[in-house]
């Protein structure tokens, strides 16, 4: 897989993509990572890639023409684009499953008071990972990258990504390490059995409690 990331701020990577899974997953070419600075696309010579909206209005847009020759310069036949933005739908585990399988993606990281409104024709989808508004896209393209990576086979244990919150479109059961106890604070006597049946089965029931406690509107669904 090869994600592509057009920014303003190619520097603010730098750690994300030499830290932890991200970087092994590199290191062992399970995919590759390249952020773009959109000013090197800019048609002035201050490369400025923002500009006044038309009709007037608060604070500044970003231009079309930088982010559509920037998208033409990297895109492929298999290419899918997404621009990060509230506007967006909802980033979930599901979608990060679906875009797992894709083998170029590139993300548009959002700034300013927003894009200009052609991109909508050169785009496959908005992306939004909840209703609250950021100064800019990039936390929001490093939380996708990092959500879809982790999914590509090998990267991590399958059995781990099975294991997740939200894979099967409820939460994770209870989990707890050593010790057995503490200040009064007991472990569930069921995981000390050793019997691995009733564990499963316990597990499979405390999903549905954790789920109902924490995020009942994942039931409804």
């Amino acid at each position: 897989m090869i994600i592509d990331i057009l920014t303003i701020f190619p520097d603010f990577y730098t750690m994300f993509l030499e830290t932890s899974i991200i970087h092994r997953a590199i290191k062992d070419g399970k995919v590759t990572i390249n952020t773009h600075d959109l000013r090197d696309y800019a048609h002035n010579k201050h490369r400025q890639i923002d500009d006044t909206p038309y009709g007037g209005g608060v604070g500044m847009l970003m231009q079309f023409p930088p982010i559509y020759d920037a998208v033409q310069a990297l895109r492929k036949e298999e290419t899918k684009v997404f621009l990060t933005s509230p506007q967006g739908k909802i980033f979930t585990q599901e979608t990060a499953i679906a875009m797992s399988t894709f083998s170029h993606i590139i993300l548009i990281c959002g700034h300013y008071e927003g894009v200009d409104a052609r991109i909508e024709h050169i785009i496959d989808g908005e992306l939004s990972i909840g209703d609250v508004v950021l100064t800019n896209g990039d936390i929001p393209a490093m939380l996708i990258t990092d959500a879809i990576v982790r999914i590509i086979p090998d990267v991590i244990m399958e059995a781990s990504v099975k294991e997740d919150s939200l894979f099967d479109g409820v939460l994770k059961y209870p989990q707890y390490t050593k010790p057995e106890s503490y200040q009064g604070f007991d472990v569930p006597k069921v995981l000390l059995s050793g019997h691995h049946a009733n564990i499963k089965k316990w597990r499979e029931e405390q999903k549905q409690v954790v789920t109902s406690k924490k995020r009942p509107d994942l039931l409804k669904k």
